[in-house]
Order: C-alpha cells, then structure tokens, then sequence
C-alpha cells in the first residue's frame, strides 16, 4: 500500500509517498535516521507492521522542511529516499 503525506496548494504538490509494503523490509528504517528535518516516525500500521510514516504536525511543512535537501544537480535524491530499499520512498517535487 502507498501512503501519501504532503498537501497541494496554489504553487504546487509537495507530497512524500512511503510504500508501506516495501518499508517493512527495511528493518532498520533507515529514513528515519537520514532525514535533517526530523520528519519520520515509526508507526504499527493497521496490519500490525512496523512502518515509517511522516509526523503529523509536519505534513503541511514538507515544501519548508525539505527544501535543504531539495534534489539539485550535485544532490541527485533526498537523503531520506536515499536511505531507504528503492522505491520504498518517492515525493512529489
């Protein structure tokens, strides 16, 4: 299952998707490690898994608080997706 976390406004979508069936195989959810702007949280999903999820109080501040780590020519992923199994964590922007 993919869960969507972000919002959509006048000046674009900026959302982080986490694809809970790939993030259980990330055991050490490593994202959360990896992200600057302390965003993740481990949550027991509704089938008991252990999965990464995007803080609530920060679902509508992610254009904000990813922005450092905006990918650029010299910063190809955000640090978070690169930490994760691929395609384990995508966004929007």
């Amino acid at each position: 299952m993919k869960a969507n976390y972000g919002y959509l406004d006048g000046s674009g979508e900026y959302f982080i998707t986490i694809d809970t069936d790939l993030c259980i195989e990330c055991a050490p959810h490593s994202c959360v490690a990896a992200c600057p702007a302390n965003l993740f949280e481990i949550i027991v999903d509704d089938y008991d898994d252990e999965v990464a999820a995007i803080k609530e109080e920060q679902r509508k501040k992610i254009k904000y608080a990813c922005g450092p780590c905006k990918p650029v020519t010299d910063r190809p992923m955000l640090p978070c997706i690169a930490a994760c199994t691929p395609g384990a964590v995508s966004h929007s922007w």
